[in-house]
């Protein structure tokens, strides 16, 4: 199982990166969200000059806000300061568009960009849409060596629906889900890519990244799931699981998908919602402080039953190690944690020193 470290992206912080390394993390994610965080190549470029050995890539890109032959170019930059070391974290942008008050990339957009994507990364000739008219475009110059194509850019596509699947089946290398996904429906979507790759004439090998963006906190001896700093570990990761909750209910006109048990929790903030954040701006507030921190008016809704049933790594070590054994075995590669900006360096320590080892 390797272990990949994701913060949200803060250009003069570059130096999570290296320590990250220092602490035997396997990767480190820059995320993409343009309306609220530093840009995430120029982090990863800073990052790439200072270590050597941690694998540096997005986490994720969003085909919504640049063009596919800019997204290539820009990881492929990377490349150029971390050859053989960068990969492509791609998805259709659930934060990163909603907070512009747009939707994020339909499916059919999105297996096309992957596929620009794909070939460009691969130095071939690809045809490219844009402004209705499509024309064949390759990277040029090649003599000049700006970019590195020659060291593979595997292409980790976020994906959560039965399309978006099939198109990490078709055109990814692995793919990122978002949350700790029960074992039985994370075999189910690794089927669905699966049967994607073999629509596209690909198989899905045993080289297939398979990669859960998710949160933990390693809890010591008398803490509970209400404990002051156990919360300060998960809320920024919970409250945004209700965050997305909202979205869906705005988009979906139905809230069935909620745990009943946490049902009370989910109509007092969807209250707290409709009545402090006005339609008009509701886009720009709803995801304030989104996996990064916790608006202080929304700690209340961290209850132990939120945080069970956002998932995580919550628990003492033995229990953690137990858990990401069981992902194992259901075909999971990697545990991508993404704690707090406040505390994320105590987070990422603590499991590296009390659950790593174990594993």
């Amino acid at each position: 199982m390797k272990i990949g470290g994701m913060v949200a992206t803060k250009i003069d912080d570059w130096q999570i990166f290296p320590e990250m390394e220092a602490l035997g993390f396997d990767h480190g994610w820059a995320p993409d969200s343009q309306m609220i965080w530093s840009d995430a190549y120029a982090t990863l470029a800073l990052a790439a000059h200072h270590t050597s050995r941690i694998r540096l890539g997005t986490g994720v890109a969003i085909a919504g806000t640049r063009l596919a032959p800019v997204t290539a170019h820009s990881i492929a930059s990377i490349n150029k300061l971390a050859p053989g070391r960068t990969f492509l974290g791609i998805g259709t942008g659930h934060t990163a568009m909603r907070i512009m008050g747009a939707r994020p990339v339909k499916a059919k957009a999105f297996r096309d960009y992957l596929r620009v994507l794909r070939g460009l990364l691969q130095g071939e000739e690809v045809i490219h849409e844009l402004n209705g008219e499509a024309r064949p475009i390759r990277f040029l110059d090649r003599e000049l060596e700006c970019l590195n194509l020659d060291d593979p850019v595997p292409i980790y596509v976020g994906a959560n629906g039965p399309k978006a699947l099939r198109a990490a089946g078709a055109y990814g290398d692995g793919r990122i889900c978002a949350g700790n996904e029960p074992l039985g429906v994370l075999a189910r979507n690794l089927d669905t890519i699966r049967e994607g790759a073999a629509e596209a004439g690909r198989e899905v090998g045993e080289d297939f990244h398979t990669a859960a963006l998710t949160f933990a906190c390693v809890m010591r001896p008398g803490e509970t799931l209400a404990s002051e700093r156990v919360i300060d570990h998960v809320d920024a990761a919970v409250v945004s699981t209700l965050h997305y909750w909202y979205e869906l209910y705005q988009e979906w006109g139905r809230d069935d998908f909620v745990s009943s048990r946490v049902r009370g929790v989910w109509e007092d903030y969807r209250t707290y919602v409709e009545t402090t954040m006005p339609a008009e701006r509701r886009h720009q507030m709803l995801h304030r402080g989104h996996c990064a921190f916790c608006p202080p008016e929304e700690r209340r809704f961290i209850t132990p039953d939120m945080i069970r049933i956002a998932g995580g790594l919550v628990g003492e070590p033995d229990e953690i190690v137990e858990r990401i054994g069981q992902l194992a075995d259901a075909g999971l590669k990697e545990v991508t944690l993404l704690p707090p900006r406040a505390v994320m360096r105590e987070n990422f320590r603590e499991f590296a020193e009390q659950v790593m080892p174990r594993l």
